[in-house]
Order: structure tokens, then sequence, then C-alpha cells
């Protein structure tokens, strides 16, 4: 493998630490990464030297910002292999982006009796969102069912295609199983029907090479946090001929041509959805994360988080009582498991106790909890951080949580 990964921890300060006396283990990467030494730099160099609103001050230190904030416009769209920059909408995360395709989609193309179709795995943020829209639209929310394994039905999914769908999102890799949706033959068959498809990117960002054009997704969004960059900023990704058609989501400065007490009219794309002074630092620094996954070969990635996956997999195997949720065989870094006897929250204390850090809990999908008839599962999630010696201490915390169980 061509990446050192002795090296690429150096770059993360947050990991060299001692939590209750002990060596830190970070084992919860689904939730958020931590940041490296250029991401956190670029934060501080904004404040301390460029702190200014953009797009509409003269002086020097404007139009320096806005210059900044536009080259990392054009950063992420190469980095997706969107057409156009003006495709690349920045908002506050994968959340706000789903909020706004749903409200500013719907609001155009959701009739009564009309149909928005999810998956049974998606992460509550790609539920509510579409549940409200059909509330107020009087329309109709269908579920894609999953299998035991954790992994769409695709032949009810075939089976439900039909003229009344306006929109299906879905997420490209599940959050809580790590499973990873057959979402270009999904896309496929949706356009067949001339039917748009968004793709909740959060959890694939930092693991698999992203190409929109690729997979022909009308609609892609991700956050900052989840791609080793700062909380509080993400992107929407969306097709121009859907963009242009689309109501504002938001209302205020910058989104807007012309106002008088009679009439506005709307800003050109991106700055239609772009309302309010934006989240400049951040949008800044979140360059500088894709910039650090750009210094990587996503084939190693891929090779070191499959490795340390099925490290941890085998290793768990050898435990008493322990459970998988989510065995599809196409899945990234995130094992979810449970000791069929123990809450996973208890889990979760004790491993903390020891400085390893997992998640415990439902993760964000409840839905998915009740399909298996569990309160919530334990989850290790990897990154390109982390070494066999973290999940050795994660296997030593588990029998220590066996052992005083049993």
């Amino acid at each position: 493998m061509s990446i050192d990964i002795k090296k690429i921890r150096e770059e993360f300060p947050v990991l060299d630490q001692a939590i209750n006396n002990k060596p830190f283990v970070y084992l919860d990467n689904a939730a958020t990464t931590q940041k490296p030494k250029a991401v956190i730099k670029r934060l501080v160099d904004y404040y301390e030297k460029e702190n200014s609103n953009i797009h509409r001050g003269e002086h020097f230190l404007s139009r320096k910002a806005t210059e900044a904030y536009e080259n990392s416009r054009n950063y992420v769209q190469s980095f997706i292999n969107a057409d156009n920059s003006h495709e690349v909408i920045f908002t506050s995360g994968t959340t706000e982006s789903i909020n706004l395709v749903a409200s500013s989609f719907c609001k155009k193309f959701l009739n009564q009796g009309d149909e928005v179709l999810i998956s049974a795995m998606e992460h509550h943020s790609n539920i509510v969102p579409w549940q409200i829209a059909c509330d107020e639209n009087k329309a109709h929310l269908k579920i894609i069912p999953i299998n035991q394994k954790g992994e769409l039905k695709l032949d009810e999914f075939h089976k439900m295609l039909n003229d009344k769908i306006k929109i299906i999102a879905i997420n490209h890799i599940s959050n809580s199983l790590g499973t990873i949706n057959p979402v270009k033959e999904i896309i496929e068959a949706a356009h067949k029907k001339n039917i748009p498809v968004l793709l909740d990117g959060a959890q694939a960002m930092s693991h698999i090479k992203v190409d929109v054009k690729e997979l022909d997704c009308d609609f892609y969004c991700f956050s900052g946090h989840k791609v080793y960059g700062p909380m509080g900023v993400g992107v929407l990704y969306g097709k121009e001929k859907w963009l242009n058609k689309m109501p504002p989501y938001q209302s205020g400065g910058e989104m807007i041509s012309e106002v008088t007490f009679k009439k506005t009219t709307f800003n050109n794309l991106p700055f239609k959805f772009e309302a309010g002074t934006p989240n400049v630092a951040d949008v800044l620094a979140l360059k500088e994360s894709l910039i650090f996954m750009s210094s990587l070969n996503y084939n190693d990635i891929q090779k070191h988080e499959n490795d340390l996956k099925e490290y941890l997999t085998n290793n768990l195997k050898q435990l008493d009582k322990i459970k998988f949720i989510g065995t599809s065989s196409k899945k990234t870094s995130v094992v979810s498991f449970i000791f069929e006897d123990i809450h996973p929250s208890d889990t979760g204390i004790i491993l903390d106790n020891m400085g390893i850090a997992v998640r415990t809990g439902h993760h964000c999908t409840q839905p998915i909890m009740d399909f298996y008839k569990i309160p919530g599962t334990v989850r290790a999630s990897m990154a390109i951080y982390n070494t066999k010696e973290d999940i050795d201490r994660l296997i030593e915390g588990l029998k220590f949580v066996r052992k005083m169980f049993s």
C-alpha cells in the first residue's frame, strides 16, 4: 500500500491524547471524522487574516474572501466531477441539503396523490423531510423494503416503480449497516420513467470516489464533517435543469436580483439557494479536507478500511453471544453488532471508560432497529487513520465487557 498510516495519523492532533488515562481509540467515524492540521489551520487563518463578508464588498478582504470562497466551489465541482460550478450549492450539511430539495422540489412538482420513494434503511434526515412534504401536498411516502442482511429488495423496488413517483431519495451507503446500495441500477431504472433521484452521500464521500456524472444522479448531498472537514458546512449538487425549475428554499440577502415592495426577482444559480451570510470559514476549510482526500488514492483507502473491517469482523466472531446487524457482502468499514444479552449503551459506557469511542444507539435509523427488533447496536466505524492496534484495543475492551456480564 502506498499510504503511510503512521504519517497520516500525525496530521490528526486529536488522536494523540489520553482518555481516562488510556491511549485514545476513535472508532466513531460514521458520526464524524477527525480533522487534519491543514483544515484546522485554514479556519484559524481565515479568522486571523481574511474575515469578511463575501460578494458584497469592494475592499481588499472582501475580494480576497470572495475569491477563496468561489475557488472552494470550483474545487468541489472538480472533486465530484459536476458539469458546472453553479450546480454546487453550499449548505450547512446533508440534512439541510435534503430539506432544501424536499421543500423546493416538492413545492413545484409534488401534487395530491403523487408518491415519493425512499428505502427502509434511511437516516431520519432522509425520512422526515419527505414525510413533511408528502403531508403538505397530500402525497404518499412509499418504502423500498430490505432483507435480513440489510440489503434492498431490488425486485420489490422494480415492482414499485410507477408514473405516480415524482422523486426517489436513497442513501448511497447506510450509516448504521454499512451497506453500499446499488445506486447506479436504481438511477438507471428511475430515469427510464423520467424519475429524478437524490442520493444521500453523507457516508460515501470519505470511503469511495463519487463521480456525479458517472452516477447520473439528479441530486447528491454530503457533509463536510464526515469527509475530514469542519462541521456546519455541506454540499448539495443538483443538475442545472432541476435547480433552475425549483423555487428558492430560503429568502433574504444574496438570493435576490432586485427587490421592490411590489416584486422581487431571484438571483442566478447557485446564489438563488444561498440566502444570507454564508459559512465562509468552513467552506474554505472544506476545500482543505478535499485536498487531503485528493492526496490519497481511493483504492488504497478502500483496501485499508476493508482490511480493518475484515480484521474486526473475524475477531468479533470469536466472542460469545455476538450478533451482527447488517451483513451485506457489499459494505464499507462500518460494523454494527450487539451482545445478545447486554444492552448496547452498557457496552458503550464501559468502552468509553477504557478510552475507546464507539457509537451506540439507533444511529438516527429507528425503523432499522424496529425491523431487527433491537433497541440499538454498537457501531464501530473506521477511517483512514485507524489501525489494527485500534481494533485489538476494542476487542480487549469487549472481552472485558463480556467478562463483567458473565
